[in-house]
């Protein structure tokens, strides 16, 4: 005798996956500027630890920084 599998998960709403995914779309260019210093070390980085795409290695960078400054500065009632 074949037991049934009873844990069927539902299916998700394909409309809510689409709006997901839309809101994940980046769409607002920002433009830095870096020196020579600077650009030899991002530069020195990827090749080291083979970084493919810089902008992922630099959005994560400064996101991972803007969080934690967040989170370390929350304000407080007292």
């Amino acid at each position: 005798m074949a037991k049934k599998n009873k844990n069927i998960l539902p299916e998700v709403d394909p409309e809510y996956l689409r709006k997901q995914k839309a809101s994940l779309v980046r769409t607002h260019r920002q433009v830095i500027y870096l020196n020579d210093s600077e650009l030899a070390a991002i530069n020195a980085y990827c090749e080291k630890f083979r970084v493919g795409t810089k902008s992922v290695l630099i959005r994560e960078a400064v996101m991972e920084k803007v969080l934690k400054e967040l989170d370390d500065n929350h304000p407080t009632l007292f």
